[in-house]
């Protein structure tokens, strides 16, 4: 992979909650432009390592880390950067949909709000490029009013990509965006995915191996807080290093 191609990368990662560390030396690097899929057992440590990438575990008290982060050459974790840029840069979508109790369009709204934009044409034109951005804007624009609580579950989910694209991030981290929602709405959101990666970097934690067979370019599975293997998708669910990443995947434990 050339240099220029690398958007993040970790060097020797180490996180603590307090005294229990729950990722060991994790390095590895995320292309920009594509979908990168971590996947492993439960408690393996692959959402930890996707909420290091915007420092949301900075917010968890005790959670401390060694290692670096590096986003375009930056390390993220240096006193210098500024979170909430970072957390702008870095968009995260929740496994559970969290519009706020507001109407759709100030859902959308919201964040160039913070960010600033007071005229209502401008907010306008940002709502209406985040909503057809996420495919749901032929499904909603007459009724922009209404609350987003009335939304289906899958159309919220839509709705808080939406809100993340609103802000103009260059990656977006994803926590298991599906796993709540009906076949019908995950089909949706896969697409919205394929579709996303042409202008974003996306980076999908997943139980649904399938799910991420079908969505992405990259894989890396997690196991017990260590990276076993990262590879390309399709021959980390063809023909794996390693003999454990080949037991998960075929369903020998996990």
């Amino acid at each position: 992979m050339e240099k220029t191609d690398i958007q993040i990368e970790a060097r020797d990662l180490d996180f603590f909650y307090d005294e229990k560390q729950v990722l060991h030396r994790i390095s590895l690097t995320i292309p920009r432009y594509k979908v990168t899929a971590f996947i492993g057992p439960s408690g393996c440590g692959k959402t930890t390592f996707l909420r290091c990438l915007n420092r949301l575990n900075d917010l968890i008290k005790g959670a401390r880390h060694t290692g670096t982060i590096l986003i375009d050459g930056q390390d993220i974790f240096d006193k210098e950067v500024d979170v909430v840029a970072l957390r702008k840069r870095v968009g995260m979508v929740f496994q559970k949909s969290n519009p706020f109790p507001k109407s759709i369009f100030d859902n959308v709204a919201y964040g160039p709000r913070v960010n600033g934009v007071k005229r209502r044409r401008d907010l306008e034109k940002i709502v209406e490029r985040s909503l057809r951005q996420a495919a749901l804007w032929d499904e909603v624009k007459d009724r922009l009013n209404d609350s987003a609580l009335g939304l289906s579950g899958g159309q919220q989910q839509r709705l808080c990509i939406a809100r993340t694209l609103a802000v103009d991030p260059e990656i977006i981290l994803m926590d298991e965006p599906a796993s709540a929602l009906d076949p019908i709405s995950t089909s949706k959101i896969e697409d919205l995915i394929a579709e996303l990666k042409k202008q974003y970097t996306i980076v999908i934690v997943t139980h649904n191996m399938q799910q991420a067979a079908r969505v992405s370019d990259l894989t890396a599975f997690f196991l017990l807080g260590e990276l076993i293997e990262m590879d390309q998708t399709q021959k980390i669910f063809t023909n794996p290093a390693k003999k454990t990443t080949e037991d998960y995947i075929t369903g020998r434990f996990g």
